[in-house]
C-alpha cells in the first residue's frame, strides 16, 4: 500500500466502535505496550465521584498488544483525526502517538494510537485484578456501564482469536459480581 492515508491502532473500544470511515481493517500487533485497565474513567465509563476504568496502552518492556489497525484513506484523514482527538483526548490522560505496528500480512506501518500518560492523575497502573473487577462491576458513565465496555472488548478480541488472560479473568469475575 502506498504511503498515503493513515493507519489507526485500536486495542479497546475502537475495535468495536471505531466511529470513523475506514477502507481496511487488519489484526495488528504493537510492541512495547500492554493493554491494561490503568486509566480511571470520569467521563465515558464512570464519573468524577465514582470513576470507572478504561483500557489504555501502558509501556512495559517486552510487552506486545494485539488489536486492530484501520486504514483511513486521504480524504477521511482530517475528519478521522478530529473525531479521535475529541473522543480520546477528552481529559488529556491519553497521549497521541505515532508508533510502528505489525499487520497480520507481515507489513510494518506507522499508526496513530493513544497511550496512557503515566504522570496523569487518572493513571492507576498495577491495580490488582480483583480491585479492577470491583470497580468495573459498579461504574456507569456517559457512554454507559463499565461492564459493557469490558464485555464488548473481550468478545471482540475473542472473535479475532486474540487471547487476553487478564480480560478473560475480569470478564468471568465481573459477571459473577453482577449476577
Amino acid at each position: 500500500m502506498a504511503n498515503t492515508g493513515l493507519w489507526v491502532f485500536g486495542y479497546g473500544s475502537l475495535m468495536w466502535n471505531p466511529g470513523f470511515v475506514y477502507k481496511e481493517r487488519r489484526i495488528a500487533t504493537l510492541s512495547g505496550f500492554h493493554r491494561s485497565f490503568c486509566m480511571r474513567s470520569i467521563h465515558h465509563r464512570g464519573t468524577e465521584e465514582e470513576p470507572g476504568l478504561v483500557l489504555a496502552l501502558d509501556l512495559a518492556e517486552g510487552a506486545r498488544c494485539h488489536g486492530l489497525a484501520f486504514y483511513v484513506e486521504d480524504e477521511h484523514v482530517t475528519e478521522t483525526l478530529r473525531v479521535l482527538r475529541e473522543r480520546e483526548l477528552i481529559s488529556s490522560a491519553y497521549l497521541e502517538a505515532e508508533l510502528p505496528i505489525s499487520l497480520d500480512t507481515g507489513q510494518n506501518v506507522q499508526a496513530v494510537t493513544y497511550i496512557i500518560d503515566p504522570d496523569h492523575v487518572q493513571y492507576c497502573g498495577n491495580l490488582p485484578l480483583e480491585e479492577q473487577a470491583q470497580i468495573i462491576a459498579k461504574a456507569v458513565g456517559g457512554r454507559g456501564p463499565n461492564t459493557e465496555y469490558l464485555y464488548n472488548t473481550a468478545s471482540h478480541l475473542e472473535e479475532l482469536g486474540v487471547r487476553d488472560a487478564d480480560l478473560a479473568w475480569l470478564t468471568d469475575r465481573v459477571r459473577a459480581l453482577s449476577a
